[in-house]
């Protein structure tokens, strides 16, 4: 059949994270055995008072459909997890819970966007902000950063990128997939630049929140002069290794909150009921609950960070947040490694997985051609093996 698809699918880029993860389970499928480095999955186990939420919400038989935007229960929990941790007040009509936070990203796209309104991206960025704007009709404009900047935004650089069409910006702090954080003098600053753009909505992606190995967590919407055009978005996956229980939320300005409630209507309703629960016991525990987690990721950066020192060609820097580090490895392009010449980012990722059987993450996707996303939420020994073995790869 002739256009059998869409216009809009056929344009759509396929997720890389999830692209390398199914690569690297036909590779283990067929025999080899395969470090997977790509994916952005906690290896804890769910914490057990969330587990123990879960189980009593079973036994108590929480079965039927759930409110569009959340159980009354769960939006009382994030409106307290935010004044804690965020010292943001919202109302209840002000909160939407959704099927994961890329969900909410999803919708906050579809009721913000119309064709041709650009949507600022400081680069790189998750894999999925771009094509989830242009699917609304929205147009991606990257701003570039570097790794000898911590691959952090200038002020300068965001109000260059600022046009008559700018309608939205999305970034993440703690990053994903440079692990950069802004602390508050960096996030005042690009602040300022944004006062003097009311029409611009900011769209601050914190879900690796509690993953951050600084002194503090800044929220852009604590500053009193951007709370009413900023959308905060958050969800348990990444700080409570809750990734397969699909709960995001967001604390928006109502107005924006009641367009997302309604396009959830009509496309997937309220999220799980259970999973639903077991959010509640995460976010009414304080994050000192989850501290053990940190604490291992902050040593694993370490770890990570050691081997990758000894790896001729890699260039990094200390990621303050999330667990991955973002290399810069265009040294290696031009060049032929056991026979496999490397031209771009994509190349040494695909030949690090066929080479060393380690599974990254080209920083194409993420709008920088000149690194790879090497994910730490493993093991230390499979960092230690996976490092052993690129190291082998590429020398």
């Amino acid at each position: 059949m002739r256009n059998l698809l869409s216009d809009r699918i056929n344009n759509m880029a396929t997720s890389a994270t999830l692209a390398m993860a199914d690569k690297a389970r036909e590779l283990r499928a067929s025999g080899n055995s395969i470090i997977g480095l790509s994916l952005g999955e906690p290896d804890f186990t769910i914490p057990d008072f969330v587990k123990q939420a879960a189980i009593d919400a079973i036994n108590q038989d929480y079965h039927s459909y759930t409110p569009v935007d959340g159980y009354v229960e769960l939006k009382a929990a994030i409106i307290e997890k935010f004044k804690r941790d965020n010292t943001l007040t919202y109302t209840p009509s002000q909160i939407v819970v959704s099927t994961g936070a890329k969900q909410t990203l999803y919708n906050l796209a579809q009721v913000l966007l119309n064709d041709g309104d650009e949507v600022l991206l400081p680069a790189p960025y998750w894999v999925s902000y771009n094509d989830i704007a242009k699917v609304a009709g929205g147009v991606p404009i990257e701003i570039k950063t570097n790794i000898e900047n911590d691959f952090k935004v200038t002020p300068q650089a965001l109000e260059a990128a600022i046009t008559p069409k700018t309608k939205m910006i999305i970034y993440s702090s703690p990053c994903n997939p440079s692990g950069s954080v802004y602390n508050r003098t960096e996030l005042r600053a690009l602040a300022d630049v944004l006062v003097k753009y009311p029409e611009i909505i900011v769209v601050s992606d914190e879900i690796y929140e509690h993953i951050n190995f600084t002194s503090a967590h800044v929220s852009m919407a604590s500053f009193e002069d951007m709370f009413d055009r900023t959308v905060t978005v958050n969800g348990v996956s990444k700080a409570y290794s809750m990734t397969g229980w699909r709960i995001g939320y967001m604390g928006a300005p109502e107005v924006i909150a009641r367009a997302c409630n309604k396009i959830q209507g009509q496309v997937t309703s309220g999220a799980n009921c259970i999973a639903q629960r077991a959010t509640i016991a995460a976010l009414e525990n304080p994050p000192s609950r989850i501290q053990y987690m940190v604490d291992a990721f902050k040593e694993r950066r370490t770890l990570i960070l050691n081997l990758l020192a000894e790896i001729p060609g890699f260039k990094t820097n200390e990621p303050e947040g999330a667990f991955y580090v973002f290399p810069d490895i265009s040294a290696f392009f031009g060049k032929t490694l056991n026979g496999t010449k490397i031209e771009s980012a994509t190349d040494f990722s695909l030949y690090l997985l066929e080479e060393a059987k380690v599974a990254t993450v080209t920083g194409e996707a993420f709008g920088d051609p000149n690194c790879i996303r090497i994910s730490y939420a493993a093991s230390n020994q499979d960092i230690i093996n996976a490092m052993k073995a690129i190291k082998e790869a590429v020398l």
